[in-house]
């Protein structure tokens, strides 16, 4: 018997190949064509349509990378073909096994009308079905040459990631440009065989079910005539009806499908690229549910939708249509799948503002799912967000990548850092982009792990990462595997109705508390630095800029740019999606963003300066004012407001040090530096205690190989710590220019670095500014701290709060977070002593810790600097970076938000000579206010956005210092949840710890 199996097996997979596939298209005639190739960026659909082509041959090569061809292609249906399907079969040299990273094609008819994508998988058009005979064929293909960057292993480095080293040699050779009858009963057949050969081999060995199918699939092959497959193809059929229609078991594992077409919104292509993708998939999608009727389509990030909208109406008019039927389903509410670990607070609130909004604007539809398969992990901050926007649910699929430890649930309840609980799935089909493969859907039942108190998994199907989307052939092998035995069922739903169903039949899942690690992925905080940066920077000036321009509109009637930080918020929050932001995209990419970022920040900073000009009265008065925008009190300017600077602490003091080397004090640290220019000891005077652990030296630079395993950009593999060398040689180490400093010079390879370390007047932190000239490649830069701290957890700031991790490897879990993000700080405690490091733009870190020889323990906190991958940007941080880091001895968690604020906030002094009163005042600093603004709908309402950021229960009371009629508590789109308590002109908080609350104040 197992011959026989054997031998079916191996006969139908030659069959399928050599006869059954190729006679679905068994008679065809070539098309002429015709090319124009586009200089330079793509041009308007009316400019492709109206040039003038030149002849080209199937062969002939055609492509420079990232170049823009407009095909034309002409020919007449035969008259011997009246009366059966005809198809064009538009190959433009594609490798079938690589959907979305390659050319691709938008096909349009002579008026300029869209009418489906072209990709390796989906390579044909509709001519007709019937056809009469004798029709006139024009068609327009607008191809783009994106060259393939991607070939999975090994990574070699390449130029062909950015338009300005890629060249310009042709990429692609055309393949086929033929008019073919399209035989639907062979098609259909080739469906059959596939579903029941894959379901066979999947099969137990000794199951009755997998020899019926054997049997009836050996029986089918014998109906076929070899050199008339479409003559013998119905009879073949009939044969397969039987084991075809038998039902799936009562206790079959239930799937929803969702048509899906996971689109990075920049990765190996550049963000004009992908305003095409999205452009291609939607007409794809849209032209298949015309053709479906039981197809449903979900696509998520209304950035995406936004593109077509703006740049593609003749697209957008189809799909309009499409979400119209129902069945083309706006999902996840967000605006672009952004990063979750590195967007801060206000940052991540936006994602899903802008997204919501967008959704409901133009449709409608409130999403009450968020859609974030391919985000690598998901920060602790996370649920209490979802649950402000109004949403109730989470789909995520990347931690099926994590590499050490096999996460326990499918379906399960998230819960945050407040306590917030999430209904979270976990596709236990393991792709977001299924192609119904019988292989994937036994898979998905094999691995659910809730199996008898849940019966529901979701599969996001459709070719995706370049895009494609669900195919016709997929939509066929999900309609057999709708009620087929031996086989989990396969039904088309919208995610609201997946989530819906699998909530209602699982009632008590189990709860996962914390973070989402994502074991694998780690380097992401850390690659492209500068992309990083302007992230930070711009979530900054954004914070600056909206609550320098309420205040000027309320007190001084200055205008509000409702529409400029609209444009630009929604700027930064494209650039935050999960490939920009953690450094893994193409060189055109990052050379693009860090351009963007800088426009951003001019145009923010436009925004802040006549703002607070417009507050600051008489510029020519002899005075200036400090604008503070953090949520502290600050040099004797309160929190949100302006005033006349207090007047300078006593000057700190610099001396030399015994043995060489400088001692800095200000009355509040001692700190000293040795002649290598490594920080030996910083001692906190009010204290008695010493921050630098005996055995180490702080601000020690540290160098390590970095050569992943995989996924260069994205991976930094526990190995790395094996080598280290230490950068303690130092070319100059003497006093700095700036009163109370220490100038360090240092050169290591074809690198160099300079600091610059501060000890503030007055203020309990050592700065230590660090410039970076690096020239490396295939190495981690660190900067680390051993600290003489003895603490079994640390915090991290994120997304509204702090979550904890720990400091030792107890557990493989623990072990695994060998690299974390943190946002402005991380924090170390024994009780009633800690220490903060806070940071104006770095994320990625580490922290360890070791039992010296005298008994004590040495915490080592790392912060991670740069990189040097060279896939899939060969010259990745390549060039100058400056970075901001404080060590702050003696800090409660408290003393590490107002630091963490103070790091990236900087005062700004302006001429003027009226202070400026803050719009609102908390009388608790454990209460932070995050945000300050006017109402998105323009009607003059104050929103206030704040919550508790120790991790601990406080009533509080915020004081609005301006008239307003009354004040509700809203969700993150402003919307109201019930009238707040007020006394006058206060309002009455009591918060839990971490709790999230939106004022607005109606005027």
């Amino acid at each position: 018997m197992h011959d026989d199996r054997t031998l079916v097996e191996d006969r139908l997979k030659r069959v399928l190949d050599e006869r059954v596939r190729p006679a679905v298209y068994p008679e065809s005639v070539p098309l002429d064509v015709a090319v124009w190739h586009a200089p330079g960026e793509p041009v308007p659909v009316a400019e492709g349509l109206a040039a003038t082509p030149e002849p080209i041959a199937v062969g002939d090569a055609w492509g420079a990378p990232w170049g823009t061809s407009w095909f034309t292609v002409t020919g007449t249906v035969p008259a011997a073909w009246a009366g059966r399907t005809v198809e064009a079969v538009l190959d433009l040299g594609f490798d079938k096994n690589m959907p979305g990273f390659q050319c691709e094609g938008l096909v349009y008819r002579p008026d300029g009308t869209p009418v489906k994508g072209l990709h390796p998988r989906n390579d044909w058009v509709r001519i007709g079905s019937p056809v009469e005979g004798g029709e006139e064929v024009r068609l327009h293909v607008e191809a783009a040459s994106n060259p393939v960057i991607l070939d999975y292993h090994p990574f070699l480095p390449t130029e062909l990631g950015d338009r300005e080293t890629a060249g310009t040699r042709p990429q692609y050779r055309l393949a086929r440009m033929d008019l073919a009858v399209f035989d639907e009963t062979v098609w259909q057949l080739v469906m059959d065989l596939e579903v029941l050969g894959e379901l066979m081999r999947e099969l137990p060995v000794e199951s009755a079910r997998r020899w019926d199918v054997l049997r009836a699939v050996g029986r089918a092959l014998d109906a076929i005539d070899l050199q008339d497959v479409g003559a013998t193809a119905a009879a073949a059929r009939e044969r397969l009806a039987g084991v075809l229609s038998a039902p799936a078991v009562p206790s079959a594992h239930r799937i929803s499908a969702v048509g899906h077409a996971h689109i990075d919104s920049a990765w190996l292509w550049p963000l004009r690229e992908t305003v095409r993708k999205v452009a291609r998939t939607t007409s794809n999608m849209a032209a298949l549910l015309d053709s479906e009727p039981d197809f449903v389509f979900a696509m998520s990030q209304a950035q995406q939708w936004a593109w077509v909208k703006e740049h593609r109406p003749e697209v957008w008019a189809k799909v309009t249509k499409a979400v119209a039927g129902g069945r083309f389903v706006p999902t996840g509410g967000m605006w672009v799948e952004s990063d979750t670990n590195m967007p801060g607070s206000e940052a991540m609130a936006r994602q899903f503002v802008h997204g919501k909004r967008f959704f409901l604007d133009e449709f409608g539809v409130e999403n009450e799912e968020v859609w974030l398969p391919d985000t690598f992990g998901f920060a602790a901050g996370l649920p209490q967000i979802i649950k402000a926007a109004g949403s109730r649910w989470l789909l995520t699929q990347k931690i099926s990548w994590s590499r050490t430890n096999a996460f326990p649930h499918h379906t399960f309840l998230w819960e945050g850092i407040d306590g917030t609980q999430i209904f979270t799935h976990f596709p236990p089909v393991d792709t977001y982009n299924c192609s119904m493969q019988g292989s994937e859907i036994a898979h998905a039942a094999r691995n659910f792990k809730d199996k008898g108190v849940a019966r529901h998994s979701l599969a996001p199907t459709g070719w995706g990462d370049g895009g494609g989307g669900t195919t016709r052939e997929m939509v066929a092998k999900a309609a057999r595997m709708r009620d087929l035995e031996g086989s989990a069922t396969v039904t088309w739903e919208t995610p609201a109705a997946f989530f819906a169903k699998a909530e209602a039949e699982y009632p008590h899942p189990p709860v996962w508390a914390g973070e989402l690690y994502l074991e694998l992925h780690r380097a992401t905080l850390t690659s492209q630095a500068r992309t990083k940066q302007g992230n930070r920077r711009s979530e900054s000036l954004l914070r600056e800029a909206e609550l320098w321009a309420a205040t000027a509109a309320v007190r001084a009637g200055h205008p509000y740019p409702y529409e400029r930080l609209d444009r630009v918020w929604k700027t930064v929050l494209l650039h935050q999606f999960h490939d920009i932001l953690p450094g893994s995209s193409i060189a055109w990419v990052h050379r693009e963003a860090e351009r963007t970022y800088a426009a951003v920040a001019r145009e923010l900073e436009e925004v802040i300066g006549s703002a607070q000009r417009a507050l600051a009265g008489d510029p020519g008065a002899g005075t200036s004012l400090l604008f503070n925008s953090t949520p502290h009190a600050r040099d004797g300017v309160p929190a949100g407001g302006a005033a006349r600077p207090a007047a300078a602490a006593a000057a700190t003091r610099v001396g030399p040090r015994e043995g060489g080397g400088h001692v800095l004090d200000n009355g509040l640290l001692r700190v000293e530096v040795d002649g290598r220019g490594l920080v030996v000891s910083v001692y906190d005077l009010a204290a008695g205690r010493e921050t630098v652990a005996p055995d180490r030296p702080a601000n020690l630079l540290q160098l390590h190989p970095d050569f992943p395993n995989m996924w260069d950009a994205w991976d930094v593999d526990e190995f790395y710590r094996n080598t280290v060398t230490e950068l303690v040689e130092a070319e100059e180490v003497a006093p700095g220019e700036e009163p109370g400093s220490v100038r360090v010079t240092r050169a290591f390879g074809r690198s160099a670095v300079r600091q610059l370390l501060v000890l503030p007047a007055g203020a309990g932190r050592l700065e230590i500014r660090t410039e970076v000239d690096w020239h490396e490649t295939e190495k981690f830069l660190k900067l680390a701290f051993p600290l003489d701290v003895r603490a079994d957890r640390y915090a991290s700031e994120t997304q509204y709060g702090h979550a904890y991790r720990a400091t030792h490897t107890n557990t493989s879990w623990e072990a695994a977070k060998f690299e974390a993000c943190n946002h402005r700080f991380v924090h170390l405690e024994e009780p009633g002593w800690g220490v903060a490091l806070v940071n104006d733009s770095t994320y990625g870190h580490d922290v360890t810790r070791v039992v010296r020889a005298d008994g004590g323990t040495t915490t080592t906190v790392r912060a991670s600097l740069l990189r040097a991958p060279r896939f899939p940007d060969p010259q990745t941080d390549q060039g100058v970076h400056r970075f901001l880091h404080a060590l702050v001895p003696g800090a409660g968690i408290g003393d590490a938000v107002r630091e963490g604020y103070v790091a990236n906030l900087p005062a700004r002094l302006v001429p003027g000579d009226r202070d400026v009163e803050p719009l609102v005042a908390v009388d608790r600093d454990a209460v932070v206010v995050t945000a300050v603004k006017l109402a998105d709908d323009e009607s003059g309402d104050v929103v206030v956005r704040l919550h508790e950021a120790h991790g601990g229960r406080a009533a509080a009371t915020l004081t609005a210092n301006f008239p307003f009629t009354r004040v509700s508590a809203t969700d993150l789109l402003e919307r109201p949840l019930g009238e707040a308590e007020r006394e006058g002109r206060a309002v009455r908080l009591s918060l839990r710890p971490f709790e999230l609350v939106t004022l607005r104040f109606h005027r």
